[in-house]
C-alpha cells in the first residue's frame, strides 16, 4: 500500500507539473533552467565574457556590483587591463578589481560617483549598466546628451535600441547576473554609432559656462566588409549600396561570432542558432515570434482567433507534434469549437507567427514520465531511462515503454538513481530535456477516473486534475 500511495503521488505530481514545464536546450550550468535566458548565458560563456563558479553554478539570481560590472565590461571589450595596473583613479576600489575599473575608466565606459570614489561595492542598476553598454556602442560621448536627467536620457535611448529586450527592470533596479547576461547579449546585437551632431561652442557668462549650438545626433556605423553580415544580416538603407550595419558583436569578434535567425529547433519551433569560431553554441527558440502558448487542450476556433484572420488567410501554415510533421493545422478554423488533435492537458502547444516571412507554425511538445533503469554509470558516462508513452486510436488508449540512454556530457545526470522518476521530452528519437518530478507527500486521493489502463483524472480534496 505504501508503494502504491507513493506511485499515485508521483502520478499526481506529474500531471500538475507537466503543464508548467517549459522546454529548453539545457543550460551549461546546473542552476540555470530558464529557457528565456539560457541563450544569453551560453553565448557569453563561450566567448569568455561571463562564466560560472568553481562549483558549476552560474548564480543567475545574484546581484552584480559595480566592481563586477567593470570586470564584465573589460571582458566584453577585450581591454588590456594589465596595462592599467597601478593607474586606478579611484580610492575605494579593491586590488582585485582595480585594473578592470581603471581600464574601463580610461576607455570612458565607467565614471565615478564623486570625491575620487567609484562606489564599486554598490549594486549596478539598470540605468548604470545600460549606460556602460551604450558608451561601448558609441552613444553619450558628451555631457550635453544627458539633458536635465541622465537616468531618463539613458533609459529612453536604451529602450529605443531594444537594450532591455526580455529584461523586466526600472532605472534603479539592481540587476542580477541573469539580467546582465541578457543585457550584454542585447548589446552585442545592437548597432554601433558615431557622433554626427554639432558639438557647439562654450560661452562663459559670469561664473556660468554654457554650450551654445550643441546638437545631439548619432548615426549607425556601416561597412562593406562581409564580416559585418554575421549577426544581423541585410544591407542598409542609409549608406551607399553594398554597406552593412556594424553590430558590436561583429566588431569585437571580427565576424567569428555568428547568428542564424532562420533556423528551427528539434521540435521545429522557429529559432536562431549561435556559433563561434566555426563551432555551434546552441539553437534557441525565437520567443519574439510566439503569440500564444497553451498547456491545456485548445479548440480550432481559439487557435484561429490567436493567429488572426489576415495570417490565417494569407500566410503559409506548418504544424508539428514532438518534432514530426502533422496536419493538425487543418482543424484550425473559426467554426471549429472542438479541441484540435494532439493538443491536450499537459501538452505544450505553441503558436508562432512571423509577419515578415508570412508563416504560421503550431507546435505541440509532450512531456513524459520516465523512470531511471539503473544508477548513473560513470564508466560509460550515461544514464538509462524507461519512458512511459501511450497512443490513442479511436477510444482505445495503449501504453508503451521505450528505453533511452543519455550522455552525462549533454545532461546533468550524475545523481540519477535507479527507480527514481523524472519528466522528459522526446523528439528525433532522443530525449531532449530532463527535469525532476516534484513529489507531493501525504496526499489523500478521493477519486480516480480511468479508461482501461489509462488514468484520466485524479481528484484531491475536491479538486479534479485532468
Amino acid at each position: 500500500m505504501r508503494n502504491l500511495k507513493r506511485a499515485l503521488s508521483l502520478a499526481l505530481a506529474t500531471v500538475m507539473t507537466m503543464g508548467l514545464m517549459m522546454v529548453g536546450t539545457g543550460a551549461s550550468y546546473k542552476d540555470v533552467n530558464d529557457s528565456q535566458n539560457v541563450e544569453a548565458i551560453e553565448v557569453l560563456q563561450t566567448v569568455g565574457i561571463m562564466t560560472g563558479d568553481e562549483n558549476g553554478n552560474f548564480n543567475p539570481d545574484k546581484t552584480v556590483t559595480r566592481n563586477e560590472m567593470a570586470v564584465i565590461m573589460a571582458n566584453l571589450l577585450n581591454l588590456d587591463y594589465d596595462y592599467y595596473r597601478g593607474t586606478n583613479p579611484f580610492t575605494d576600489v579593491p586590488s582585485w578589481a582595480a585594473p578592470y575599473v581603471a581600464a574601463c575608466a580610461a576607455e570612458g565606459v565607467v565614471s565615478g560617483i564623486g570625491n575620487n570614489m567609484y562606489g564599486g561595492e554598490g549594486n549596478v542598476t539598470a540605468a548604470q549598466a545600460s549606460l556602460m553598454i551604450m558608451k561601448a556602442l558609441g552613444y553619450f560621448q558628451y555631457q550635453n546628451d544627458f539633458g536635465d536627467d541622465w537616468q531618463v536620457a539613458t533609459i529612453r535611448q536604451a529602450s529605443y535600441i531594444d537594450l532591455f529586450s526580455n529584461i523586466n527592470a526600472t532605472a534603479e533596479t539592481a540587476l542580477t547576473r541573469n539580467q546582465i547576461a541578457q543585457l550584454v547579449l542585447n548589446g552585442l546585437k545592437a548597432d554601433m554609432v558615431s557622433f554626427t551632431g554639432d558639438v557647439g561652442t562654450e560661452a562663459t557668462i559670469g561664473d556660468t559656462t554654457i554650450n551654445i549650438g550643441y546638437r545631439a545626433e548619432y548615426t549607425s556605423k556601416t561597412s562593406a566588409s562581409a564580416k559585418y553580415n554575421s549577426i544581423v544580416g541585410g544591407k542598409t538603407d542609409i549608406a551607399p549600396q553594398g554597406q552593412y550595419y556594424i553590430q558590436l558583436g561583429e566588431e569585437l569578434y571580427d565576424g567569428d561570432l555568428k547568428l542564424d535567425n532562420d533556423s528551427t529547433d528539434v521540435f521545429y519551433r522557429p529559432a536562431h542558432t549561435w556559433s563561434y569560431d566555426g563551432e555551434e553554441i546552441g539553437t534557441y527558440v525565437n520567443y519574439d515570434l510566439m503569440v500564444k502558448d497553451y498547456t491545456t487542450a485548445v479548440s480550432g476556433k481559439d487557435l484561429y482567433d490567436v493567429i488572426g484572420k489576415t495570417a490565417f488567410d494569407k500566410y503559409d501554415f506548418e504544424s508539428y507534434v514532438n518534432g514530426e510533421e502533422s496536419d493538425l493545422y487543418k482543424e484550425i478554423s473559426k467554426n471549429n469549437k472542438q479541441n484540435v488533435s494532439n493538443t491536450a492537458d499537459g501538452a505544450l502547444t505553441q503558436v508562432f507567427v512571423n509577419s515578415d516571412a508570412q508563416t504560421v507554425v503550431v507546435t505541440v511538445v509532450n512531456t513524459y514520465l520516465a523512470k531511471a533503469d539503473a544508477d548513473y554509470n560513470e564508466k560509460k558516462d550515461e544514464a538509462n531511462f524507461i519512458i512511459y508513452d501511450y497512443s490513442v486510436s479511436g477510444s482505445t488508449k495503449t501504453f508503451t515503454e521505450k528505453r533511452e540512454s543519455v550522455s552525462g556530457e549533454d545532461f546533468n545526470v550524475a545523481d540519477v538513481t535507479e527507480g527514481e522518476f523524472y519528466l522528459v521530452t522526446y523528439a528525433d528519437d532522443e530525449i531532449q530535456s530532463i527535469s525532476d518530478v516534484e513529489v507531493l507527500s501525504d496526499v489523500e486521493i478521493s477519486k480516480i477516473s480511468a479508461s482501461g489502463t489509462m488514468v484520466t483524472a485524479v481528484t484531491v480534496d475536491g479538486t479534479k486534475y485532468d
